[in-house]
Formats: structure tokens, C-alpha cells, sequence
């Protein structure tokens, strides 16, 4: 076995002048086969049904964007796809152009278009007010049922009107140019991730154009799709914001391929739900980050023991599994290169405030209760420690371990009441709240060992202090995340995506994109509010103490421990992989991957 450092990969920003031309480096024939644990079922990442890592795997694969995170990780700009300045500072104004030359897969322009339909669509500026989505989202699928309203305007990015963070403090319609190579946007006020806003053109106008709208021509529906959007067209929005929402999600090769257009090095070639989806060298690419692999096929593998057995025999050559103590012994056995690093994902259990399966933690005091109860440092020592000796609990939902932030957040956020487990302090929080014994029902991934053996223990805990913890587990759990009536409280891990304050907005602000578990607090949504318009770096820390005191003292949920993270590829048959602890770990760099020559 051998053990590599983790790479640090300089991508540059290369500035065009005219057309665009970079050289195909496709090496006919070149494949790579990467073991993941779920299954692609969306390729719309931005909706809360479709944000998980199997599908912004595959979306950030096939498309490109104005900037993405190297593995240092640094915010590089993609000048081979567009650029885009700060035109001033108050207000802030912000222009985005297109570069020369860049392609949707099927041959049509990337435009101003395409980039107006993903600002109406991140934005929400055009959504129907006080709509609630809640109650037509299916338990059982996390996806909107029939009765979704066809003449509501909603799309569904998590974008809050009541609560505006992002874009979605670009309430005013952008600028087009002319040209239809730009558009220009101005923030209602100041936002502190304006560059972590609006990173991509999003979907392809013309394809939405013509299935929502019933158009035959790629302009014809380009068109369409702005003049909606311009005139505020609430029929053709509604159609509009419909296809964007559920349009994309898919169970198998579409028939209609121009569901699957993408801009970037590769394009889904073939697609079994379950199975695998193939990705093949994108002829239509004309960027800076031109692949060298023909083809990458990603195969699912849930049990992390599986993959390891795939990257021995060889049906894949990159594997991602969790890391665990079985894991990492069987990796011993294995002549490939094995990476253990420090990651950026930490393991959690959050609880559904409203919305939930049985309504029992819309009471403070019953949240509390069954916090008390969780064993945390056991979860650690059991299930973590094989692996890392020092591996210890997480005891802040802002802050990673590590940081500079980290250790005086946590002296003063509350985590110490929830230090070890207080039965009696449980049952006393019970009995004040009158209900001696409710029912937990929590979601979880029933193929991961480790979250079987958090659960049993979670279980074991709480029945001492008379909560009954029952099995909402399902193969299917990351699109349940967040659905009304599915479960009470959910164990599984965050992965962030971006080093700015955006995704602590996201994930505790009201309606926030990433606020799967209904969490709302006036005060929490004040600070954020704050946040998102402080640039002071100092300041910015002392808010997000604030926030993370604020998430215990509301008993929102509790961190349970950092991932040590492992990844493993055959050396003798691909290079290139490096890890980044942010989202998309491995994918981040799939254009430098390489077939190593027999």
C-alpha cells in the first residue's frame, strides 16, 4: 500500500482574447470507472430535492462555470467561460459576460439567456409570495406531489423573499446586453460573498424554453424565456419554474436527451438509476479545462466494503468510501494508493422543528431532552477512534476543529450541557413538558455501518430516559431529507462547498437553501442578516459565535464528529486524483485526470 500526500494542483486562469481555442487532449479509448455511494437522480442540483453530492458530482462535471475551488482551496476564475466585475460598490453592481465561443452540448450558445433564467431561478424575485411548498412535497419521495399548483410561480432554490440572502438580495431584473453576452445585476445591499453568488449559467434556457413552453426552436425558446422573464409573465413563469423544479430529475437515460445538455469537459452518454452513469468527453468544449479521459463511468456502490473490493478486482479504479476502522484495514490488503487526510465533512444529527413525523420537537423542552440523551463521546469511541486516536466530538455547528474560531466558540456556545449524557436531566425536561415518553423516528442510510451503529446506540441511550427511537432508515434517504411527515430527526454527514459565510446563511436562515430541518429563529435571522453584509473578518467571527450559541441554546441539533477522510485510486491505471475538503472532493479537478499507459 501506498500512502500519497494530498496534491495541491494550480489551476490557472487563463484570459482569451476573440475565440476561444484550447487543443483537445482526449486520449482515444482512455476510461476510468469511480465507485460512488448513491446513486445520480437529478441533474438539477440546485433544488432542494436535488442538492446532494451524487448529483453536483456529476453537474460539476458537465458543466463549467466563472469560477470553482481548486484543492488549497482557492477561488480560481475560469476566464475560458466568462468573466465577471464589480462595477461598484454601492451599490454593488455586478456585471457577468460570456466568453467567445462557449457551447451548450448540442451546439447552442451559451448566453445572456441562460444566464436570466438562472438568476430568476436562484433569486426567487419572481416566485409568488408567501407560496408554501410544503404541502405538496411527498413524504415518501421528497418530490412534489400532482397537486403542485400549475399556475404557482415558485422555483424552487431555496430562496427566501422574507429572509434574502445571495441573489436573493437581487430583487431588480438584471441588465441584458445587447449582445446577449451579458447581464448586469445590482444587490438591494451589500452581500460579503457577492463572487460565491452566481457561478455558473445554471440550465439551458432554450431546453426549458421548448419543454415548458411547447417551443420546436432553440431561439425561438431562448426568446421566450427572457420575454417571460422580462415582462413578468406569470403563466409563462409558472410553466417555466415547473420544468425547472421537476423537469430534470430523472430515472434513467431520458428520452428526450436534451435533458442532460451540459457545458463542460464531459456529457452524460448513459444512465441506469442504481447502477451507473457514463460520462464521455464533451466534443462541444471548447474551455481551459479540457479532459484527457474519453470516458468516466460512476458506478454505485453504497457499502464502503463493496468499493474496496471493486478497486481490488479492478471494476473500478477510484473509490471514495467512508472511513471506518473495517474500511481501513481491508485497504491494507490492497496494492493501490491509499490517502488519509483530514476532511471537511463532519457527521450530525439534526431535528425536524416542523414538519416532522410525529410533531414532538416543535417543543423546546422535549429537543433538549433527547439531545441529553445522545452518546456522543461513546459514537466517537466506538466508531471513530479505530481509526483516528484522536479523534474526538465536534462541539460546534459553525466552526470547523482547527480553526482559529473553534476553540473559544466552544468554550461559550452552550455545547458543554450536552458533554455527556444526563438521563435524569432528560426526564426531568420530559416530565416539565408532558410528554414522559415520545416517539423519535430517525432517518439515516441503512447500508452505512457506521450510522447503523450510531442509531443502536442513540436507541440504546434514550430508552433509559423512556424515548422510544424508532427506524425511519431508507436506501433512498438523502431525497427524504427535509420532506414534510418523513422522519424527526436525520444522522448523516455535511459536506461544505464554498469557504465564504454563504453556507452558514444557507443552512440556518429561514427558508434557506440548505435548511432541511424547518429551523427558524428571529434572533439567528437577524445575525445573519448582519453576516451577509459584513466584510470586517473579525466581526464576521463574532456574529457566527453568536449564531452557533444561539443553535444550542435552541437545541437545533448536535455535531457529532469530524470525517477523517479516505480515498484510495490504482495508481497503475489513472493519475491526477487529489482531494479537496470541500465539495466535490475528488471530482474537483476530473478534467486533470489521466489514464495511466499500459
Amino acid at each position: 500500500m501506498r500512502f500519497a500526500p494530498v496534491a495541491v494542483i494550480a489551476a490557472a486562469a487563463l484570459v482569451l482574447s476573440g475565440c476561444v481555442g484550447y487543443e483537445s487532449e482526449v486520449v482515444a479509448g482512455s476510461s476510468v470507472s469511480v465507485g460512488w455511494d448513491q446513486s445520480f437522480f437529478s441533474y438539477n442540483a440546485s433544488t432542494s430535492y436535488g442538492a446532494v453530492p451524487a448529483n453536483s458530482n456529476i453537474v460539476y462535471a458537465t458543466n463549467s462555470g466563472f469560477n470553482y475551488y481548486d484543492n488549497t482551496p482557492k477561488l480560481v476564475m475560469d476566464d475560458s467561460f466568462g468573466t465577471y466585475r464589480k462595477i461598484s460598490d454601492d451599490p454593488l453592481v455586478v456585471q457577468y459576460t460570456i466568453a467567445d465561443g462557449v457551447k451548450w452540448s448540442d451546439g447552442t450558445a451559451v448566453d445572456a439567456a441562460d444566464l436570466l433564467l438562472n438568476w430568476a431561478a436562484l433569486s426567487g424575485a419572481l416566485n409568488d409570495p408567501d407560496f408554501d411548498k410544503s404541502a405538496y412535497v411527498d413524504p415518501d419521495t421528497g418530490q412534489f406531489t400532482d397537486d403542485f399548483p400549475s399556475d404557482a410561480v415558485y422555483f424552487d432554490s431555496g430562496a427566501d423573499p422574507s429572509h434574502p440572502s445571495g441573489l436573493g438580495l437581487v430583487s431588480q431584473l438584471p441588465v441584458v446586453s445587447d449582445d446577449m453576452k451579458s447581464i448586469t445585476m445590482r444587490y438591494d445591499k451589500p452581500f460579503v460573498d457577492w463572487e460565491l453568488a452566481f457561478t455558473s449559467a445554471g440550465l439551458p434556457a432554450h431546453v426549458v424554453g421548448k419543454n415548458a413552453l411547447g417551443l420546436k426552436d432553440d431561439q425561438q425558446a431562448k426568446n421566450a424565456v427572457v420575454k417571460a422573464i422580462t415582462s413578468d409573465d406569470k403563466a409563462a413563469l409558472a410553466e417555466l419554474s415547473a420544468f425547472w423544479n421537476t423537469g430534470f430529475n430523472v430515472d434513467g437515460m431520458p428520452d428526450d436527451p436534451d435533458l442532460l445538455v451540459g457545458n463542460g469537459p464531459y456529457v452524460i452518454s448513459d444512465f441506469v438509476a442504481g447502477e451507473y452513469v457514463t460520462l464521455k468527453a464533451n466534443p462541444e468544449y471548447v474551455g481551459a479545462r479540457m479532459p484527457s479521459l474519453e470516458e468516466i463511468d460512476v458506478r454505485v456502490i453504497p457499502d464502503p466494503l463493496a468499493a474496496v473490493q471493486a478497486l481490488f478486482n479492478g471494476s473500478v479504479q477510484v473509490i471514495v468510501p467512508q472511513a471506518t476502522e473495517d474500511v481501513a484495514d481491508a485497504l491494507k490488503t490492497v496494492d493501490k494508493t491509499v490517502v488519509s487526510t483530514s476532511g471537511g465533512s463532519f457527521e450530525h444529527l439534526d431535528l425536524q422543528f416542523d414538519e416532522s413525523k410525529s410533531g414532538v420537537f416543535s417543543n423546546p423542552l422535549v429537543r433538549q431532552a433527547f439531545l441529553k440523551t445522545v452518546p456522543r463521546q461513546e459514537i466517537v469511541s466506538s466508531l471513530v477512534a479505530g481509526l483516528q486516536e484522536d479523534a474526538t466530538t465536534r462541539d460546534s455547528q459553525v466552526f470547523m476543529p482547527g480553526s482559529e474560531a473553534y476553540a473559544d466558540a466552544v468554550a461559550s456556545n452552550g455545547s458543554a450541557d450536552y458533554a455527556e449524557v444526563d438521563i435524569e436531566g432528560a426526564k426531568a425536561l420530559l416530565a416539565e413538558a408532558g410528554v414522559p415518553n415520545p416517539q423519535v423516528c430517525i432517518l439515516y442510510a441503512p447500508a452505512n455501518p457506521r450510522r447503523v451503529g450510531e442509531f443502536a446506540l442513540i436507541q440504546k441511550s434514550a430508552a433509559l430516559a423512556g424515548i422510544t427511537v424508532t427506524d425511519c432508515s431508507s436506501a433512498d434517504w438523502r431525497e427524504l431529507l427535509g420532506a414534510p411527515g418523513a422522519y424527526d430527526a436525520a444522522l448523516y454527514g455535511w459536506q461544505p462547498s464554498n469557504v465564504g459565510v454563504s453556507a452558514v446563511i444557507e443552512a440556518f436562515s429561514t427558508g434557506g437553501r440548505t435548511n432541511l430541518s424547518h429551523y427558524s429563529s428571529e434572533k439567528v435571522d437577524g445575525l445573519l442578516a448582519k453576516l451577509s453584509t459584513t466584510f470586517d473578518a473579525d466581526r464576521q467571527v463574532e456574529i457566527q459565535e453568536q449564531v452557533d450559541a444561539q443553535l444550542w441554546a435552541d437545541a437545533y441539533g448536535m455535531p457529532l464528529f469530524q470525517y477523517p477522510s479516505l480515498y484510495a485510486y490504482d495508481q497503475d491505471k489513472v493519475s491526477g486524483i487529489s482531494w479537496s475538503v470541500l465539495s466535490p472532493t475528488v471530482f474537483w479537478n476530473v478534467w486533470d485526470w489521466k489514464a495511466v499507459a499500459e
